[in-house]
């Protein structure tokens, strides 16, 4: 026994909840404006007003004509179903309550007339216009309430008309019950799926978009997890072979003064904490994970690669002619890695933004540093869609800036374009920031 009324408990508390619910969603004042749409703003806001003069005028002389029912009453039902088409354009909850209130005392008026014989085959309890009124009034609300209202919605519409035609009835009438209830159900179905269309589109819209800063994200991480990688290699080494030969130098002199052990010291202790600095800022730049397919410890390339690098671009079906002029001599290994991987990225975007078109390669050696420049003709046939963040840019101007040098990019030769870069080989950077010329 105590079972049994422990579930009759628990379904009385669901029912309790569910009408609570339906009383939350169906007597409400809350204001639901029509969705973004692809027309002029406001056409449909003009086209359901124009609909709405023609129930009212349709309904009004259907009332006073065929169904002799008098002014008054043929006026506050026919005001009362075109006003409700009209409030459902911003509170589709309370149109439905409108429509059917003015509905019902329609159906009540028309059902004293039937009573009484003064009128023979009469539609009810739906007349026409007060059918089309409801139609647009249930399809205005299924675009923008939950599936539940709108369900809740028709099956209070369905019932008003069983206990009318089903329960009351009338006489020598003409039924449009079923018919009424069928064409509400479609307009609900239609409206529901059609808000789902729009949701699912919006939602589309949002995934593209995440998708797409996923892909930035994802690209300038790879980026970093590079430089931090080359700033390893590079910079690292050479602050521990600094540290280490100020600690052995005292031992190579026969006998070291104090002043020079204190120098030799003070070296050793700024290269010390200049590689805890460094490990800092590699520790930033690695706080996501190296790029995918990367090894942290694979050898980095220079300029003695650059044969191979182009070799590869030539068979992915590029035209590529090299030139270097000046005297070639082994380089700082950032210089060399820098200059390598604009090499790099210059000709990927070449192959990704001008297909058919030929490249050439300069690097031109002088006393102070290398200048590295990638010029493409104009593509011969239409680029496809690039999947790429556009960063390519940004990372070659980081690595020129980085090594106190500088980049230009732009359209060269009508259609074509140009890389130009120059990186010295010793260089301190300057304090005030480099000129943003160029398109990076």
């Amino acid at each position: 026994m105590s079972r049994l009324n422990g579930v009759t408990n628990t379904g009385a508390g669901l029912v309790r909840q569910w009408l609570g619910v339906l009383r939350d969603d169906l007597v409400t004042m809350r204001a639901d404006p029509l969705p973004p749409s692809l027309w002029v703003r406001w056409l449909p806001h003009g086209v359901v007003c124009l609909a709405a003069f023609g129930i009212l005028v349709g309904d009004l002389d259907h009332l006073l004509g065929e169904g002799r029912l008098p002014q008054e009453g043929s006026v506050l039902v026919a005001a009362g179903q075109s006003g409700a088409v009209v409030l459902a354009l911003r509170r589709p909850v309370p149109a439905l309550w409108l429509s059917l209130v003015a509905s019902l005392a329609g159906a009540v008026l028309l059902r004293r007339m039937l009573m009484a014989g003064q009128i023979d085959g009469f539609q009810w309890p739906w007349t026409p216009w007060g059918i089309a009124a409801h139609l647009l009034i249930l399809l205005l609300l299924a675009l923008r309430v939950r599936t539940r209202v709108s369900v809740a919605a028709l099956a209070l519409t369905a019932l008003l008309t069983y206990v009318l035609q089903g329960l009351w009835g009338a006489w020598n009438y003409s039924p449009t019950g079923q018919t009424a209830v069928m064409l509400f159900a479609v307009a609900v179905v239609l409206g529901t799926a059609l808000r789902g269309r729009r949701e699912a589109r919006a939602e589309l819209v949002q995934q593209t978009t995440l998708t797409a800063e996923e892909r930035a994200r994802r690209t300038l991480l790879e980026e970093r997890s590079r430089i931090a990688r080359e700033l390893h290699d590079v910079v690292a080494h050479h602050m521990s072979v600094i540290s280490i030969q100020a600690q052995v130098a005292p031992h190579l002199v026969p006998e070291p003064t104090d002043e020079l052990k204190e120098n030799l010291a003070g070296i050793r202790q700024n290269a010390v904490e200049a590689l805890t600095e460094l490990r800092r800022v590699l520790d930033v730049l690695r706080s996501e994970h190296a790029a995918p397919g990367e090894r942290s410890d694979a050898p980095q390339p220079t300029l003695d690669r650059l044969e191979a690098l182009v070799e590869n671009t030539r068979a992915a079906g590029l035209t590529v002619t090299t030139e270097i002029t000046g005297e070639r001599r082994p380089l700082p290994p950032g210089v060399e890695l820098s200059a390598y991987r604009i090499v790099q990225e210059a000709l990927s975007n070449v192959l990704r933004h001008a297909p058919g078109a030929t490249a050439h390669v300069t690097l031109a050696y002088d006393p102070r540093g290398l200048r590295v420049e990638v010029v493409n003709t104009g593509p011969a046939r239409e680029a496809p869609p690039s999947s790429g963040a556009g960063h390519g840019l940004l990372g070659m101007r980081e690595r020129a800036v980085m090594l106190g040098g500088r980049l230009t990019a732009g359209r060269w030769s009508g259609r074509g374009y140009r890389v130009d870069a120059y990186l010295p080989v010793s260089a301190t950077p300057a304090s005030e920031p480099l000129p943003q010329d160029g398109t990076a």
